[in-house]
């Protein structure tokens, strides 16, 4: 099963602040064991939200909203991509990590749906597609 972690936004994060030299080194190590234990597929951190925008979808206008964006709460600091067995495994990992951020935050975990979980509505055709769209991908990234 592949987990997204999400590691929320803080107003700290939101102000453009940056991990001091400590943190880095703690979620250096982190990240390490998470490589050495096969759980990491990708992990990045992500610029405040005022470096960003949102594409807002009514029917078929499209409306671009520049940030930044005012809920810090629901906005998205980091993430990582991990391969677990469980959502129980997967949160004995978030337990271990290192408080992301100098004040209170947040990691959620959210299962990334697999092609199994779409059933009969993905067709032989639909699944031959994302097959060859993950075979693609998975080249380039070797490459």
């Amino acid at each position: 099963m592949r987990f997204m972690i999400i590691l929320k936004a803080t107003p700290s994060s939101e102000a453009g602040a940056v991990p001091d030299q400590k943190l880095l080194e703690e979620m250096g190590k982190f990240n390490e064991e998470l490589v050495a234990a096969g759980i990491m597929l990708a992990g990045e951190g992500l610029q405040s939200s005022s470096k960003g925008a949102r594409v807002r979808f009514k029917g078929k206008t499209r409306t671009v909203v520049d940030g930044p964006f005012s809920e810090t709460k629901e906005l998205i600091a980091g993430f990582w991509i991990w391969q677990c067995k469980s959502k129980e495994e997967a949160i004995e990992w978030v337990k271990r990590c290192p408080n992301p951020f100098d004040e209170e935050s947040e990691i959620e975990i959210r299962q990334v749906f697999e092609l199994e979980d779409f059933g009969s509505e993905l067709t032989p055709e639909l699944r031959a597609s994302e097959e060859r769209l993950r075979a693609e991908l998975e080249s380039r990234q070797k490459a």
